[in-house]
Order: structure tokens, then sequence, then C-alpha cells
């Protein structure tokens, strides 16, 4: 669970409807620098991240990189779920074999169109002038055809996960599709119940990270309900520049949603919190972290309105990480992470090749 998105936690939501309590195995760093390469963010902070998704019971540091029996039968669980990738050893073990035999082993969907490879990948993108607007925001393809011209002599550079002619089914992804069924199934659908404080936080919440987690805790304990307001990709840009966001609104809307501290997301929130968003949420509380707040046009302040109501609070979470940290942390081990993914993509289609060759050794058979 490194750098934790969407599609780790479509796949706890889809564990948890397959029983009742969902314990979650994090790895230490040193595991998964042995078998992985180096971790993106620490085992504490991994940690954090993944207790705070809705739909996770229990959080367990330090669980074997190929899970046995033994720690199964340690914490009650009747089987061990996973996505239907493969994962493997250093020596090219399945991770999950041992329990597959013991036919412990339960296979979820993976969430096609995001991994962790592709995430890391956008970031090192940040180096080159890639960033567009219009028609072209989501062109992932025409994305790649202007990479291979700027990599032309840096083979196996920093396209990773993007490329459509990256052969690893689970490395390589396709463009993240959101259907309205996918919204439903990440959102609690409970509505304020009268009486209720709300309050009102809006922003980027771009790579959504401890930082993130933490403000939304703090947000959350000053009232009773709370609303994230997330806004378009056109408008972060706006403010932040380079080619953010890293991850569009459409992802960053399932990933919010996850966090068990929000209880709803307004999709495209206006940059400026207006007469009409207060009242028609009846918000009672709005609510900014301590990072510095972009003027409207170079003019206006966004948050004028809540402030001139005294509805208006600084909130600050007591935690230093924000998407440019995480990003500066990529850029710093850029060859390491490079090199991770190549070789986690190498032995993923290794693996997928055998498993192709079995399928038809059976049909034959």
């Amino acid at each position: 669970y490194d750098m934790v998105h969407f599609g780790h936690a479509n796949s706890l939501r889809q564990a948890k409807a397959l029983g009742d309590k969902v314990i979650v195995g994090i790895h230490t760093d040193e595991e998964i620098s042995k078998h992985k390469g180096p971790p993106v963010f620490t085992e504490e902070e991994r940690v954090k991240m993944v207790k705070g998704i809705k739909w996770v019971d229990e959080v367990v540091l330090g669980a074997p990189y190929v899970t046995t029996l033994e720690v199964l039968d340690k914490y009650n669980c009747d089987f061990c779920v996973h996505g239907d990738d493969i994962t493997m050893t250093a020596e090219g073990v399945d991770t999950y074999h041992l329990v597959k035999t013991a036919k412990r082993y339960k296979e979820v969907r993976r969430t096609a169109g995001v991994s962790t490879t592709d995430l890391v990948g956008r970031m090192l993108l940040l180096t080159r002038n890639h960033f567009r607007q219009g028609s072209a925001e989501y062109d992932i393809e025409r994305e790649v055809k202007i990479l291979k011209q700027q990599i032309k002599f840096h083979p196996g550079s920093s396209n990773m996960g993007q490329d459509s002619a990256a052969k690893s089914p689970w490395t390589g992804c396709s463009q993240f599709l959101p259907t309205t069924q996918k919204i439903i199934q990440f959102s609690d659908g409970k509505s304020p119940n009268p009486g209720d404080k709300i309050v009102y936080v809006a922003g980027a919440f771009d790579l959504f990270h401890v930082g993130h987690l933490d403000f939304l805790e703090k947000a959350s304990k000053l009232g009773d309900y709370l609303i994230v307001g997330l806004h378009t990709d056109p408008v972060v840009n706006s403010y932040k520049g380079s080619n953010y966001p890293i991850m569009n609104l459409h992802e960053r809307v399932l990933s919010v949603l996850a966090c068990k501290f929000v209880n709803e997301v307004v999709i495209g929130a206006p940059y400026c919190v207006t007469e009409e968003l207060l009242e028609h949420f009846k918000i009672d509380v709005v609510c900014h972290g301590r990072t510095p707040i972009a003027l409207e046009d170079g003019k206006s302040d966004p948050y004028a309105l809540p402030k001139t109501r005294a509805m208006f609070e600084l909130i600050d979470s007591g935690n230093e990480m924000t998407t440019e940290r995480i990003v500066e942390r990529i850029i710093s081990h850029r060859l390491e992470y490079e090199r991770r993914n190549q070789a986690k993509e190498k032995k993923e289609i290794e693996a997928f090749e055998a498993l192709q060759r079995q399928k038809q050794t059976q049909k034959a058979g």
C-alpha cells in the first residue's frame, strides 16, 4: 500500500463485501525495499493512510511479504484477499502461493486505469513541459507520442504506466473511465440529520496523502457532517501551475470519497465560496489549511464571504506533507524508481506469459 490511491481503496471495498471485518497487513520499508525497491512513503505514513480508508477495520504493521497460514490464524482471518494481478518476491515467487494452495484465498477485480507505477510516472513527467488543457486534457495517446520524442535519447525513461505499448497487463495503464456506479459504490449515501453542524472545505486534494488525511480529520471534528469541494483540473492548474493536478478530477473524487472522515463531495466546486453554495448545503463552518490561499484572478479572496460572516476557520493539521513534497521525493530518487518499475514490469510480463502458457496447456489437455 505505497502511495495509497482509489484503486487500493476499491480493492478494500470489495474485500469488505466478502466478509464482516477487514484487517490490512502492511509490509515494512525493509521488506518493500528488498522485493520491490524503495517505497515512496514510510511505513508509518502508509499505516496512517490505510487506517483512513472507510472500509478498513484494523491495520497490522510488519506483515510478511509472502502471506502465510500462521499469519491468517494469528489474526483469526478466514481467508486472504488480493486483486487479480500477480505480486511476486524478489525471487519471482507468487506471494500468495501458500494461501492459494490451502484454499484460503479470494480474488477481487483490480481497478483499471490506475496504479502506483502510473502515478510515479506522472510525477516524473513534472520535469517536462507536457501539461495541456481543453480537448487534450485527458489525451493519453497524444501525450505518449510527445514523450517518445522527448525521451528519444533516454530509453526506458519516465513514461511508466501510461505508455500504451507497455506489455504488462497490470503495470500498463489504460485511461481511467469514471462511472456513476463507481461513485455510488464509494459514497456512503447519507444526508445530514436535522440540526447537524455542517463543515465545508475545498481544494485540489491531489495525490491524496497523510497531510490531507490529518486536515480532514481535524475539520470533521468541528461539526457533524463534512463536505469536501473539489476544484476542476483547469482551476487547480491555474493556482498550482506546472502539470498539476497529477490526478484528474474523477480520480480525486474517488480518492476523497474513500476517506472515512468525509461525508459528501462537491464535484467541480466553485473556487470562491458563494452565497448559493452556503445556502444550498446549509453550511455552518468553512475551513482551510495553512497552505497559501491564491486570490481568484489575482484580486478576490475566495473566502471573503464566510470571513465576513465569522464562519471561517484556519486549521493547522500538524502535518508538513504536501503534494509538492511527494513529487520532490519522486524526482530526487528518479533513477531508483525507474529501475524499480522496469524490474516490476519485467517480472509481471514473465508471470503473465507463464500463466497464458499454462491456460493453453490445460485447454489442449
